[in-house]
């Protein structure tokens, strides 16, 4: 096994590791940036490509994620890789596809989003959900996407892989869909503790093999996201949600560990969990993604020099001209400081912004974060 976590399968040499030397913590030359829905609606090929497929099935295709993630029709290369110099590339997938796994029913409502047509109502429906163990191979094509994108990356950038969150999992498999209160999540956790972390417990036991099954598969860095964050308070988060995000960083380095797999750097992103810094730092994570509502130095000053910080633009800042973008990301680099940090936004793209405007974002990044080196 390579050093440096290059894989088993023969992938081609990573040519820009700055975005992995940057989660590790090391010195780099400048600031790696990449966006969150990088691959996404925003991009006229996107659109283009999922015309004619369902949500869902893009996720079950490798080829078709492969393409999303690369935007890489075979005889030529498009966004967001080439068009954009960014320093990560992340898999085109979705949370969701956990609770797929688990033998819940997922569809994607257009204006609406997910929906569970039959959620989980009372304890007794845990009993629905198939064994966490057989999540893994219930997901192989994640995997073959994943191989087939690291393979057509050429060595150009790292791969992330992802998954949900235990918490968020739960919150939308109770909840039925999105929700701004995710008030029947919620009461789970308070009328049904129990059942609670029984089924917080499924999902970490079936994420555990889900995540190392991408490094395997050839992810070179990993993020866990825990979206719905901010709907927990203090309390709660410590209870239901923290608990396992540590669980699901500790089993994953071990597994790795055991099955004589080079280490990758974790990612955690906790939405408008803003009150959890100091315990989201301490939780087995490299990596700690912020949300534009934290101040870049407050939340260093907070999670001290041990940990990589991510983020944090708001994505609304890309709505504004281009030499605005510029001066926004110019302080958001001055308030970060130039080592220990992977320049993001703070959520993900969203459907009507301009595809130029974020090539001014990542151009922004590289060219301030070289200048601030220089001072």
């Amino acid at each position: 096994m390579e050093a440096d976590g290059l894989g088993l399968k023969g992938f081609p040499e990573l040519k820009n590791d700055t975005f992995l030397r940057a989660a590790w913590g090391e010195e780099t030359d400048y600031t790696p940036v990449w966006c969150m829905r990088q691959a996404g609606r925003y991009l006229p090929e996107f659109r283009e490509t999922r015309a004619a497929q369902d949500f869902f099935s893009t996720c079950r295709s490798p080829e078709a994620c492969c393409e999303l993630t690369l935007q890489q029709p075979v005889s030529y290369f498009l966004q967001p890789l080439r068009r954009f110099p960014l320093d990560a590339a992340i898999i085109f997938s979705d949370i969701l596809v956990v609770p797929q796994a688990l033998g819940m029913e997922v569809t994607m409502v257009p204006g609406k989003g997910p929906s569970f047509p039959e959620p989980l109502r009372e304890e007794r429906d845990l009993e629905r959900l198939r064994d966490p163990a057989v999540v893994a191979s219930e997901l192989g094509y994640v995997f073959q996407a994943i191989t087939l994108t690291r393979q057509r990356l050429a060595g150009r950038v790292p791969l992330i892989g992802f998954a949900g969150a235990p918490w968020t999992l739960m919150a939308y498999m109770v909840e039925g869909g999105g929700s701004s209160t995710m008030a029947q999540a919620k009461r789970w956790l308070y009328q049904r503790p129990q059942a609670s972390h029984q089924l917080l417990r499924i999902l970490t036991d079936a994420l555990i093999p889900y995540l190392v099954g991408q490094v395997v598969a050839g992810a070179q860095a990993l993020q866990l996201f825990e979206s719905h964050a901010g709907h927990l308070g203090p309390h709660l988060f410590n209870k239901f949600a923290l608990p396992y995000i540590r669980d699901v960083a500790k089993q994953v380095k071990a597994r790795l560990q055991e099955a004589g797999l080079a280490p990758v750097p974790m990612i955690i992103f906790a939405k408008d969990g803003h009150f959890a810094l100091e315990e989201l730092a301490q939780a087995g994570y490299e990596v700690v993604g912020l949300d534009w509502t934290v101040a870049p130095k407050k939340a260093r000053e907070r999670v001290g020099k041990t940990v990589t910080l991510q983020g944090n633009l708001d994505p609304c800042a890309l709505y504004a001209s281009e030499e605005e973008i510029g001066q926004l990301v110019k302080q958001m680099l001055d308030d970060f400081g130039p080592q220990r940090y992977i320049a993001n936004l703070g959520h993900g793209l969203y459907p009507d912004m301009d595809p130029e405007h974020v090539g001014a974002f990542v151009d922004a990044v590289h060219r301030h974060s070289r200048l601030l080196r220089q001072n």
